[in-house]
């Protein structure tokens, strides 16, 4: 299994930032972790709100914990809330805005996650990231 790098975390950081401001997004953060959840890069923008970093680090937590992308964890904690419910405490965020990052033989090695834009646009600066570090999503 290949590992995340800190050097592909920069990347993705780097580049989702670039692309918020390319779609005019509200200032942000974005979070990369590795697969066991520990952060690799986090930045957030000037003038974004305080709880930025903690939100884009909680999508980023909840799709690495289930291994997929935070707007499938969001449709199925519709249907099971009292179960997401009880992951709150854990900082684990089931809303749009965060993707796994696979590596080339599609075994999930982190996430990234971002907070600021809607869920589309969070989604939408994760993925250019991941892309631009030569890596796949999930």
């Amino acid at each position: 299994m290949s590992r995340l790098t800190l050097q592909q975390a920069n990347t993705i950081v780097a580049v989702a930032l670039k692309k918020a401001r390319e779609m005019k997004v509200k200032p942000l953060a974005v979070a990369v972790i590795d697969e066991a959840g520990h952060v690799k890069s986090l930045q957030r923008e000037d003038e974004a709100s305080m709880l930025r970093n903690d939100v884009a680090l909680g999508k980023a937590l909840a799709a690495v914990g289930m291994g997929v992308a935070s707007r499938t964890l969001l449709d199925r904690a519709k249907g099971n809330p009292q179960f997401f419910g009880a992951l709150s405490s854990i900082r684990f965020i089931p809303q749009t805005g965060a993707v796994v990052i696979r590596d080339q033989d599609g075994t999930v090695i982190g996430a990234a996650g971002a907070s600021g834009g809607t869920g589309d646009e969070d989604e939408a600066v994760c993925i250019a990231g991941i892309e631009a570090a030569g890596l796949s999503w999930g």
